[in-house]
């Protein structure tokens, strides 16, 4: 299978990563539990890509699969007072991934990033890995290095 612009990026930056592919089914309600459950790890190690517009500027949240994203949290980690969720077709077009398969990582247009402080509980997080039915394992810190991320407590239940 040829590489995404995520496994790209980690490989051009000399970071260890795994690869871990499974079968997408597009009726999933939730592309984040769909992975957890179908390779067999704890939610709690597998994080989403959220992309949340910023009043014009679009940034990323990365959290938990079985977890929500606190806009005022994440919002404050970013200093601005307004955040929403963006419009999809926004977050695809910015980013160069589609939804349920966006990556943090080669992105299109490098977004500001703040990762849940969570991430950092693991010795190895999931994260897309540039499409629908594929994960990359990597370390926390590897990931706030490749995308400029700042930690903090973002998500909830």
């Amino acid at each position: 299978m040829a590489g995404t612009p995520a496994t790209v990026a980690l490989t051009r930056a000399r970071i260890p990563f795994t690869e871990h592919h499974y079968d997408h089914d597009p009726r999933a309600a939730s592309f984040g539990r769909e992975a957890a459950e179908a390779l067999g790890l704890d939610p709690a190690q597998v994080f989403k890509t959220l992309v949340v517009d910023c009043g014009g500027q679009l940034a990323v949240g990365i959290i938990p699969v079985d977890k929500h994203l606190d806009l005022k949290a994440i919002g404050a980690a970013l200093g601005v007072k307004k955040v929403s969720m963006a419009e999809v077709a926004h977050a695809e077009r910015t980013t160069g991934y589609v939804a349920g398969g966006i990556s943090p990582v080669g992105q299109r247009k490098a977004l500001r990033t703040v990762l849940d402080a969570s991430a950092t509980e693991h010795e190895t997080i999931y994260i897309s890995g540039g499409r629908r039915g594929f994960d990359i394992g990597l370390a926390p810190a590897d990931l706030v290095r490749i995308t400029r991320a700042t930690t903090a407590a973002i998500a909830t239940r």
